[in-house]
Order: C-alpha cells, then sequence, then structure tokens
C-alpha cells in the first residue's frame, strides 16, 4: 500500500541514465491509490452485505419485513376503493354540468337549439354528447360530426348493485389509468337536478386521468407518511418490548454456556409481568438451579477421587479380615461361634458398599454391548448371585420364582442386565429378612412380557415395602436405602443401567403386601 511518508523523493533512473517523466511516476501512484481504495470499497461491500444479511434474518429484520408488508396492505386498503370514489365523483360532477346545460334546451323555442349553441353547452358541461330522456321525451344536444359515441357503457346506476359490479367499480379507475390518451367514456347516470329517467353523455377519458393521477400522487404522500410513521412507532416498539430483551435472553444463555458457574453471567430478571418476564425469571431460576449442580457436581468429583483412593487400601484390609473371620469358623469358643455370623454379615456389607462405591464412582458406564440374551438363564444366574433359593430344594430363606414364557429373548448387553437383576433382586432379599417376626417364607418373582414396542420385566416381592420417607428419593445415590447397612446405591445404579439401554426403572406399587419395580426397555428390531 503506498504510504506517503516513506515516499523516496530520489526517482529512479531509466536504461540510458535518464530520469522517468514525473507525468508517469504520477500516473503509477494515481493507479495503485485506486486498485487501493477498490478494495477498501470491496471489502466494506462484503462486510454490509453480510450485515444486511445477518439483519434479514434476525428477528429485528423479520419484523421488519413484516411492518412493511402491513404498510403496503393499508396502503392497497386506502388506495383502491379511494381511487374508485374519485373517479366516481369527477364522473358525477360532469353529469351535473351535463344536466344544469340541458336546460337551455327547455328555454328555447320549440326546444330547439343551434348547433353552435348544442357546440357551447357541451364545452361548458365539458361532455362532447348528452342526451336526456324523461316524460316520454328525449332532448339531445347535437355532437360533433365526427363522434363516434362508444359501444361499451359504464352505468353508475349498477356501481353498488352487487359483488360483480363492486369489483367492476373497483377496477375502472385502474382501466382508466391505463387507457389510450384518446379513449372515450360512454357513461349513463340518474339526472339528479333536473327530472328524468336517464341522462346519457359522453368524456374524454384524458382529464379523468390527469385527475386520478394527481389524485393518487396525493393520497401516496399522506397514507405513505401516516402508515410509514405509525409503521416504525409500532416497529421501535415491538423492538423495545420484544426484540430487545430476547436478545438480552439470547445473549445471557450464550453468556452462560461459556461459563454457568460464573453469577455475574447471568441476566438479571426485570419486573415484566408478562410471558417475557416469566420467561427471564424462569430461565435465571434455572441457571441457578445449574449452577448448584455443576457445585455439587465438582464436590462429588472431589469427594469421589478421595473415596477412590482410599477404597482400593480399604477392601485390601476387609479381605484380611474376612480371612481372619474364616479362620475363627474353627475355633471351639463358644463366645466366638456366637458372634462371628455378625461378623461376617458386617463383613459382607462393608464390602459390598466398597464395591458399589467404586462401581457408582465410575464417571460413565461403558455403552451397552448388545446381544440376544435368554433371560430365564440370565434371571436365574442373577437370583444366585442376590441370595435367592432357585431350586425346590433351596434352603436359603428367600426363594426365586419366574414366570417367562419358553424361549423369551431380549436384546441387551448380559453383564449390565445382570447387575440391574441383581440389584432388585437383593434389596428384595434384604428386605424380606431383616422383616420382623415373619411367619411365611419370602418371595421374589420375575414376570417377562413383551408389548409393541418395549419389553417389560416385572419384579415384585412379598416384603414389608418401602417405608414412606425413602421414596421421594429412591433412585437418588446415597439417600434411598431402606435397610441398616444399605449403601442406597443399587436403585441409583439400576436406573442408570436401564437408561443406557433406552429404558428405565420405576416403582410401580409398595406397601404391606410386598414391592413391585417394572423395568421397561425398547425393542430393539
Amino acid at each position: 500500500m503506498f504510504d506517503p511518508g516513506k515516499t523516496d523523493i530520489n526517482l529512479p533512473y531509466g536504461p540510458k541514465g535518464r530520469p522517468p517523466s514525473r507525468q508517469g511516476f504520477y500516473a503509477r501512484r494515481l493507479a495503485h491509490a485506486a486498485a487501493v481504495l477498490g478494495r477498501l470499497g470491496l471489502d466494506a461491500g462484503t462486510r454490509a452485505f453480510k450485515a444486511a444479511r445477518d439483519f434479514l434474518f434476525s428477528l429485528s429484520g423479520q419484523l421488519l419485513i413484516l411492518t412493511l408488508v402491513f404498510v403496503m396492505i393499508v396502503e392497497v386498503v386506502i388506495v383502491i376503493p379511494r381511487m374508485a370514489a374519485d373517479q366516481e365523483d369527477w364522473l358525477t360532477d360532469r353529469v351535473r354540468s351535463a344536466e344544469i346545460a340541458s336546460q337551455a334546451v327547455d328555454t328555447a323555442a320549440a326546444n330547439n337549439v343551434s348547433r353552435a349553441t348544442s357546440f357551447q353547452l357541451l364545452r361548458s358541461a365539458g361532455v362532447l354528447y348528452l342526451r336526456l330522456q324523461g316524460g316520454g321525451r328525449v332532448y339531445q344536444l347535437h355532437p360533433l360530426s365526427d363522434l363516434q359515441i362508444p359501444d361499451e357503457v359504464l352505468d353508475l346506476r349498477d356501481s353498488h348493485k352487487d359483488l360483480r359490479h363492486d369489483l367492476a367499480y373497483l377496477w375502472a379507475p385502474w382501466n382508466t389509468l391505463m387507457a389510450k390518451p384518446d379513449r372515450l367514456i360512454h357513461l349513463i347516470a340518474k339526472p339528479r337536478v333536473r327530472s328524468g329517467d336517464m341522462i346519457e353523455i359522453v368524456v374524454r377519458a384524458q382529464p379523468l386521468k390527469t385527475y386520478l393521477k394527481s389524485s393518487l400522487l396525493g393520497m401516496l404522500r399522506m397514507s405513505l407518511s401516516i402508515s410509514l410513521a405509525a409503521g416504525i412507532l409500532v416497529f421501535a416498539a415491538l423492538s423495545a418490548f420484544i426484540v430487545r430483551p430476547i436478545q438480552k435472553l439470547t445473549d445471557g444463555i450464550a453468556a452462560f454456556r461459556t461459563n454457568p458457574e460464573d453469577p455475574s453471567a447471568a441476566p438479571k430478571p426485570t419486573t415484566r409481568r408478562d410471558e417475557i418476564g416469566h420467561i427471564e425469571r424462569e430461565l435465571a431460576s434455572m441457571q441457578e438451579q445449574v449452577r448448584q449442580a455443576l457445585r455439587s457436581r465438582a464436590r462429588l468429583a472431589a469427594l469421589g477421587q478421595a473415596v477412590s483412593k482410599i477404597n482400593h487400601d480399604l477392601r485390601n484390609m476387609l479381605t484380611a479380615a474376612q480371612m481372619a473371620s474364616d479362620r475363627l469358623a474353627t475355633s471351639a469358643d463358644p463366645a466366638v461361634a456366637k458372634a462371628l455370623p455378625r461378623l461376617e454379615r458386617a463383613l459382607d456389607r462393608a464390602l459390598s458398599l466398597a464395591q458399589n462405591v467404586l462401581t457408582y464412582g465410575k464417571s460413565d458406564e461403558r455403552a451397552p454391548e448388545i446381544q440376544i440374551v435368554k433371560l430365564r438363564e440370565l434371571a436365574e444366574a442373577a437370583a444366585e448371585d442376590a441370595g435367592l433359593g432357585v431350586t425346590a430344594q433351596a434352603t436359603e430363606s428367600v426363594r426365586f420364582a419366574a414366570r417367562i414364557p419358553r424361549g423369551f429373548h431380549l436384546e441387551g448387553d448380559p453383564e449390565q442386565l445382570h447387575r440391574l437383576l441383581v440389584n432388585l433382586m437383593r434389596n428384595a432379599r434384604q428386605a424380606i429378612e431383616l422383616q420382623p417376626n415373619r411367619k411365611s417364607r419370602g418371595r421374589v418373582t420375575l414376570t417377562a412380557i413383551k408389548t409393541a414396542q418395549d419389553v417389560v420385566i416385572i419384579v415384585a416381592d412379598n416384603g414389608p415395602g418401602i417405608p414412606e420417607r425413602a421414596r421421594d428419593k429412591l433412585f437418588q445415590p446415597f439417600s434411598s436405602s431402606a435397610t441398616p447397612g444399605g449403601s442406597g446405591l443399587g436403585l441409583a445404579i439400576s436406573r442408570e443401567l436401564a437408561q443406557l439401554h433406552g429404558g428405565d426403572v420405576r416403582l410401580v406399587q409398595t406397601g404391606p403386601e410386598g414391592t413391585t419395580f417394572e423395568i421397561r426397555l425398547p425393542l430393539k428390531g
């Protein structure tokens, strides 16, 4: 780019040692400056085009376009009937002038006027032909010798007779504006100034055309001024009360997405009582809830990292304690033999809690590896791992019953579905075993059905039911355990595994007669 501050005043010399002409030097500089200005203009035009395009596709641009469309509609609604009325008024004036001129016939001897007088009367009325009919008589002023009366007749008596005549009435002025300069209008009307049945005149269209053009320009100036002023006011009001608040909300959402933990990025809700004010308050509330959830998640993540570091060592210590309890099983001391089952149950619960915490503490479960799974085999294996009696000869305190059609299968991850069922069945067994003064044997029943869209697995028990205080937070981790020593993670893990398959787990019913959970998984194909 040319910089006047860095111009070298020493001109280069040509091949023969002569300096080039100053005219050529300045011509090159001017060409360079023109090129620079052209590039700048092109860049400015590109930026202006982009800004205009973005504006047109924005809410403000669409609102402006709608405002202009409404202004044009208002113009059409105003101008079309006004033009038709102006033409009718102009033609009516000519009819009235012709009626006044026709009165000269009454004063003439024998109702007869000379040709010269006829021309003068016609000229004063602004018409080319006049014919009046009434009372069984016809009065006529002599037309010009070369006048050709048009066959097309405009009858003012029928201008508002029906819809067809109304449309013709509205179209008539535009037909006049588009007509040739030598067009004649053949008009019939009912006399008003004098008696008679019908008055018939012929006028030139050019004076009417000039009048309509003047009237149209005047109306356009006035109506456009009023419509544009009203449109600008409406546009400004809508922009101030709707568009700008929405833009503010959009900017607040974008800022929140960039840094959701920054409280200063949240827009301050206004005191508006309309829908936009409601949106502002709901958005602010939602952002605060998300912010709190993120803070809680960050604290839980930090806690999870700390727990995962100590959990491994804790499991090793518990395993060592379990091995030591196995050695105590050979002790002949009655006190040891009495306390040993309690010690083993405590160690089992501690190991289960450590394993559940490690499992739930994973950042994400892996995606399911979908396979065709035979549900009966999967359910019986899960029942055994949950400590249920699967066979009729089983000695466990809680029996398992399967109501699964022969050959029933589903598509899912076998390992994840196994864990899901184990968690539900283990919870049911623990609740039954801890029920005081129980006389009947516990039972956990699994029922499976298929619908048009889902596989439904129902796990029901005859236990004591879930306490009411635990139902509201049933699927929240660390908060829903209804059994002493429970981790409160089994149902949370079960729901997460079901949701990974696109389904869910829900509590169907619970009470003194037992508890029923429903697993609903979508059919894969």
